[in-house]
């Protein structure tokens, strides 16, 4: 296999927006866009022999090429978004892999969010006041108050927040948020400031951890990269280029699937084998395991780096 970019899929959200301009050249006069998908199954590959297909569908045909041996066949590992969040989001908790598995699904939602743009009075909700019972957030569901339970922390440009299964949280206006969590949908809303959409109140009180490892993370320099997250489910580094070629460990091979997201500026990848594409600002390309991969930069730009951890 060869890398090959994926086109967005953007999804509709009652707390988004109609305009996702300068971070993406799309406007609609229907529902408003809140996350734009970078590695949804449904995204289409751009480039190379599989352009006009899907992920889902790649992925199901070159399962153990695409992921590597130790991969589970026939499903991508990690969802990229990017957030754009106009309102507040539903307050909301994901189960962790045990959970989800007593009702049947393969697995639970452990993500983190790296901010790529914050406004001043931009925050988020991360776990509960120390002290608070499951009583008081069971009452604060059904009387609405459940916001006075909640830790909201500032966001700031260039913050990596970790977000692991069971924390409640919430997201409020103001930050552009690039999410990367297990590949999962199970979310459990708790309350959603009256926007009429279904609550599941005893999903997330059985789901809910009063304690949990929520939080910034500090990124940590490890030679030409800098760590931003590094945790049970996924890596992420970020990648500060130069105008030329990229320094060769970012090109290396991998026993897993990689993705880089290029956070600003343009760089090219190519190698033999395959012709050489574009990755521009807000675009991500995947790098099949085993594949390496030659990156050039076009001028100063930032690369982040993302990549599932064995489980």
């Amino acid at each position: 296999m060869v890398p090959f970019r994926l086109a967005p899929y953007f999804r509709t959200r009652p707390w988004g927006f109609h305009d996702l301009r300068p971070w993406f050249d799309y406007q609609t006069s229907g529902e408003p866009i809140g996350e734009v998908w970078l590695t949804g199954e449904m995204c289409i590959a751009e480039t190379g022999p599989y352009a006009g297909h899907s992920l889902q569908a790649i992925t199901a045909e070159n399962s153990r090429a695409l992921l590597g041996e130790a991969a589970a066949a026939g499903e991508f590992p990690l969802l990229v978004k990017v957030l754009f969040p106009r309102e507040k989001l539903s307050v909301q908790v994901h189960p962790d892999d045990a959970l989800a598995q007593q009702y049947g699904f393969p697995r639970g939602k452990t993500e983190c969010w790296y901010a790529l743009d914050a406004a001043p009075d931009a925050k988020v909700a991360l776990g509960l006041v120390e002290g608070t019972t499951l009583e008081q957030v069971r009452a604060g569901i059904a009387d609405e108050t459940l916001e006075k339970y909640l830790k909201w922390l500032p966001v700031e440009t260039g913050d990596m927040i970790y977000v692991d299964a069971g924390t409640v949280h919430a997201i409020g206006p103001g930050a552009v948020l690039l999410e990367t969590q297990q590949s999962s949908d199970l979310t459990y809303r708790m309350f959603d400031y009256g926007r009429g959409r279904e609550l599941h109140v005893e999903q997330s009180m059985q789901a809910t951890r009063l304690k949990t490892r929520a939080g910034k993370v500090q990124p940590v320099a490890e030679g030409d990269r800098t760590v931003l997250i590094r945790e049970h489910y996924f890596v992420m580094e970020q990648w500060r280029l130069a105008a030329g070629l990229a320094p060769a460990e970012l090109s290396q091979r991998s026993a897993s699937v990689q993705m880089l997201f290029c956070e600003s500026g343009t760089v090219r990848l190519g190698d033999e084998g395959f012709e050489e594409f574009d990755l521009k600002r807000n675009q991500l390309a995947v790098i099949p395991a085993g594949v390496a991969s030659k990156v050039t930069s076009d001028g100063a730009s930032k690369i982040i780096r993302i990549a599932p951890c064995a489980v």
